[in-house]
């Protein structure tokens, strides 16, 4: 069992009191980590102030070369990492250790992007007013960064707002998930192993009371959200004058054409993608949309594609679908399937349910009222449709308070155009699930699915403001 202290501005530091952390599995208590309270959260805001002229005028080869080091020593302690993240979170670990492996990914691409810093050049002689001037405009930190992290990605999530935080010189103050903070912690100190220097990174468990108070100081010059759209929002509304990054969820929708290929391979992918970490990430698979002439065949592929997953403890190397992150969210899941069936929806899979495992569940034709559709399952669920044509399938993916992404399985080009103009959603993945990301890429949603994007190169921009100089004769 691991025991931790938090981390406070480089050096680790005792806390108020100690939270206990049990495996959503089978309850064991796998970790005791610091807590802390006000009193060392302002301290942890006051450090990050202090340190932000020092990370300003770190050189971004430094920056860089602390990324690179970070990266190097997240593989080496890969293991452990993983082994973190699972017991912490439920993960099944063999997704844990693909965590590790994209952290370092993460981190790599920040490094990449600290090394090219873009200055950009504009003659303004087009104009008499502008005769014998240049304009340069580079990008200088924002100042010290809130960042709140989510139980279901521990550690990459904590990488993708720390590592363009450290690339842009702003300092950081972490507040993770109160179910996960480990993984957060031990990243924190490869940082500072690898050169980070002190004051810039506070890495501080606290309860959710503490968090709209940090949201309210402004001190911090920009904050970076990942969780529920409720708390996002609301926390938007308080920080409104302020840099703010927020990713709030989803209800993923994938469309299944007529020539998407391989209907086995297709459903085995959405199964996959459905399922994972029983459906604990923002992009996990909910909504399937199938074309009324490939609609049975799928049906059947995805009905024993959905049996196949394996599911149970996640120290298991075949399972893929593993716990529930805790009872209630278990509870709210079984009660949504229930509430769909109920309903007119058909459950084709699954169903049940044992302590916080919820088997994979597939579920035809639910109304579109019901949370299962219009909210966000967060859970190992998913809703088959069909639709008549691909007008129709756009509306039905559109037909959502939420757009993080969407899915297309089809080799058209002019659908695949239609799509990306008018799919209202961040990004749309074609021939694959909306669960496919890797980490240099751009990533965030519109309407109820946050503001900003994610990404190094993009949180870079994010954490950094223009400043212009002119110059003259």
């Amino acid at each position: 069992m691991r025991e931790m202290q938090l981390f406070l501005g480089g050096r680790w530091s005792d806390g108020d009191d100690m939270l206990t952390i049990r495996s959503p599995f089978d309850g064991r208590e796998v970790a005791r980590v610091a807590r802390g309270g006000p009193a060392l959260l302002e301290e942890a805001v006051a450090t990050a102030e202090r340190a932000a002229r020092t990370m300003a005028e770190l050189p971004p080869s430094e920056r860089a070369a602390i990324l690179e080091g970070a990266a190097a020593l997240v593989l080496e302690h890969r293991d452990d990492l993983a082994a973190a993240i699972s017991e912490e979170a439920g993960k099944p670990i063999r997704l844990a250790r693909i965590e590790a492996d994209r952290c370092a990914d993460t981190l790599t691409e920040a490094a990449a992007v600290a090394r090219h810093p873009e200055v950009e050049a504009r003659d303004l002689a087009g104009y008499p007013s502008g005769h014998g001037r240049l304009a340069l405009v580079r990008r200088v930190p924002v100042g010290p960064v809130l960042a709140i992290t989510p139980f279901n990605f521990p550690l990459n999530l904590v990488a993708h707002k720390l590592a363009p935080a450290i690339a842009a010189g702003c300092p950081v103050v972490v507040k993770p998930a109160s179910q996960t903070p480990s993984p957060a912690l031990i990243l924190a100190e490869l940082l500072v192993a690898a050169g980070l220097p002190d004051g810039a990174l506070s890495v501080v468990p606290s309860s959710g009371a503490d968090v709209e108070p940090l949201a309210r100081d402004e001190r911090f010059k920009a904050l970076t959200f990942t969780g529920s759209m409720e708390v996002g929002w609301r926390l938007k509304r308080i920080a409104w004058q302020r840099r703010v990054t927020l990713e709030l969820g989803g209800n993923a929708a994938v469309v299944v054409e007529p020539d998407a290929g391989d209907l086995a391979a297709v459903a085995r992918k959405i199964a996959g993608a459905a399922f994972g970490y029983a459906g604990q990430s923002c992009i996990s698979v909910q909504r399937v949309l199938a074309h009324e002439d490939v609609y049975g065949a799928l049906r059947r592929e995805l009905v024993a594609a959905t049996g196949a997953v394996r599911h149970g403890d996640p120290a298991d190397e075949e399972v893929i679908c593993g716990p529930l992150i805790d009872a209630a969210n278990a509870d709210r899941v079984v009660e949504w399937i229930e509430r769909a069936v109920a309903a007119g929806g058909r459950r084709l899979a699954g169903g049940t349910r044992d302590g916080n495992l919820v088997s994979p569940t597939l579920i035809e034709e639910a109304p579109a009222d019901q949370p299962v559709v219009a909210d966000e399952v967060f859970g190992p669920v998913a809703c088959l449709e069909p639709y008549e044509d691909f007008e129709q399938a756009l509306t039905l993916v559109n037909d959502s308070r939420y757009g993080l992404q969407a899915g297309i399985f089809t080799s058209d080009v002019a659908k695949i155009q239609e799509a990306w103009l008018r799919l209202e959603v961040g990004g749309i993945i074609q021939g694959d699930v909306p669960t496919w990301r890797t980490d240099p890429m751009p990533y965030g949603g519109v309407k109820g699915s946050g503001v900003g994007r994610e990404g190094p190169a993009w949180a870079y921009r994010e954490l950094t403001e223009e400043r212009l100089l002119v110059l003259g004769r």
